[in-house]
């Protein structure tokens, strides 16, 4: 991509422990910022096969960057799942 121009922004919201994992894994590669980071795993993320789609009942909160020892069980913290 040789236009350098990003006129889009995008607002997400981590968690203490997601953010972490993202630094962790920016500082490891010696990324040069959390943007770059985020840009290089969005472009990972969405070369991968065999990613399981969203069934359309799924909320924003369901995806998440680290997975909860609550959730590793495939059920969510409130009993749902």
């Amino acid at each position: 991509m040789n236009d350098l121009t990003r006129p889009e922004r995008l607002q997400i919201m981590l968690t203490q422990e997601e953010l972490a994992a993202l630094d962790d894994w920016r500082f490891a590669r010696r990324m040069p910022s959390r943007a770059a980071a985020v840009r290089e795993l969005l472009k990972r993320g969405l070369e991968v096969d065999g990613v399981q789609l969203a069934d359309g009942k799924m909320r924003s909160r369901d995806f998440g960057v680290v997975e909860s020892p609550l959730r590793s069980n495939g059920s969510s913290a409130d009993g749902e799942g």
